[in-house]
């Protein structure tokens, strides 16, 4: 039996009509809407011949038993962003739904196949993205994120306990790491790139690394009317300066990078700004080159601030590395892409995935992207066309196929010499040169 794409679709569509409102997806993790999208899925695994269970970190699995205990993995999340788009992250889940029926209804595969929804990928309501995955992959740190709280007041672990989750023992959940030879993912780009080349599928090189900092100047107020423009210690004055400087950084070194937020103190009309604070996000796929545009940025906040007689000083948000997928299995996908639409195109992924967390804890990972319109994401006006969702089922199926053949040492890649940060990174310095 072939699998069946156009089931996906209509699911994809019922599971928007459950769920969603004319706002939007609105299955805001540890939530009753989140909780309704489960208990819907988990009439659908009701079907197949799998054990269903819920770890402690509260991922959900569906375990296809194979041949072998080794185990092909392959992941997604049915949790959203409010107001969110109808395929972001459970487009992953139900199109691993479509394999796994489609391996259930050819008999016992030669190696255990397990269905993950994450827990809490979108970080929507308490803020900490990848929950679920960075308990199992060991990254998760619970004294970091017991005192996170949502805009009611409800506490991360009042939350967690309402869906039978210890917070305490949410790292428990790496066990289930511990038969994965590989790791699957598909999702929507999100992004504009696929769009702008007309192409319908992508095969990811890894997800970027994030450095998260706050740059804060420090001037003086003074009054709005009685300071002349050449005695002023305006500390908005360096701030505004940056805006166009981390363009120019980020040209140099490519990557993203966005100044996110702007706090100005006393924030009134009639006064020259004393303190302000942005935020600034860089992100990129080497981590030297991520290095190397923090101290840049640094370094022109610091000429700023000197040259605007004002102070500066940073503080760090948050980081996380780079994280290159694995070469032969990015092979692999190239190829199921190929076989499927008949041209792929390599790309790194800006925004993090759970995926990212499963690679970090040493399981071979890929991604597949297809196409998102408009590159809009998180946003009820998110959109892939059909045909290209019925190929992006197409194409992770071939591709769980050639995981399948992989695991079992049947296919070797040509890439099988390079480690994965230098191929990835070797990847993204080809992109870069072909503009």
């Amino acid at each position: 039996m072939p699998v069946n794409p156009q089931r996906t679709l209509d699911e994809l569509k019922e599971l928007r009509a459950l769920t969603g409102d004319e706002q939007g997806a609105q299955r805001v993790a540890f939530t009753d809407t989140w909780a309704r999208a489960r208990a819907w899925y988990r009439e659908k695994l009701s079907e197949l011949p799998v054990t269903v269970s819920q770890d402690a970190a509260g991922n959900l699995w569906a375990t296809l038993k194979g041949e072998s205990e080794r185990e092909l993995l392959i992941g997604g999340h049915l949790d959203s962003v409010p107001n969110g788009g109808w395929l972001d992250g459970c487009l992953n889940v139900l199109a691993g739904l479509a394999v796994l029926r489609r391996m259930a209804a050819a008999g016992t595969p030669p190696f255990t196949v397990r269905l993950v929804d994450w827990a809490d990928e979108e970080g929507a309501r308490f803020g900490r993205s990848l929950l679920g995955s960075s308990a199992v992959s060991g990254t998760l740190i619970p004294d970091e994120v017991r005192g996170l709280k949502d805009k009611d007041g409800v506490s991360l672990p009042e939350a967690l306990a309402g869906h039978g989750i210890d917070l305490d023992r949410m790292l428990d959940a790496h066990a289930e790491l511990k038969n994965a030879a590989a790791y699957l993912e598909l999702h929507i780009e999100q992004g504009p790139v696929l769009e702008s080349l007309d192409l319908p599928l992508g095969a990811v090189l890894g997800t970027f690394g994030v450095e998260r900092h706050t740059i804060t100047f420090h001037g003086q107020a003074a009054h709005s009317g009685s300071t002349p423009m050449d005695k002023r210690k305006d500390a908005f004055l360096a701030a505004g300066r940056m805006a166009s400087e981390v363009y120019r950084v980020t040209d140099r070194h490519g990557g993203v990078s966005t100044i996110g937020s702007c706090k100005t103190r006393p924030g009134i009309v009639t006064s020259v700004v004393e303190e302000c604070e942005i935020t600034l996000d860089q992100r990129h796929l080497d981590l030297n080159t991520l290095t190397a545009m923090w101290h840049d940025a640094q370094d022109a906040a610091q000429r700023f601030a000197q040259e605007g007689q004002v102070s500066v000083k940073f503080a760090d948000l948050w980081r996380i590395d780079p994280m290159p997928f694995h070469p032969e299995l990015i092979e692999l996908c190239d190829e199921a892409i190929v076989e499927t639409v008949e041209v792929s195109h390599r790309l790194p992924s800006g925004p993090l995935h759970d995926a990212a967390e499963v690679a970090r804890a040493g399981v071979p990972t890929v991604m597949l992207f297809v196409q998102s319109l408009y590159g809009i994401s998180h946003n009820k006006i998110e959109d892939t066309r059909e045909e290209h969702i019925l190929a992006s089922v197409e194409a992770l199926d071939r591709l769980a196929d050639k995981a399948m053949a992989w695991i079992s040492g049947a296919q070797h890649s040509a890439v099988k010499s390079q480690p994965p940060q230098a191929q990835a990174a070797g990847d993204i310095q080809e992109l870069r040169a072909e503009g």
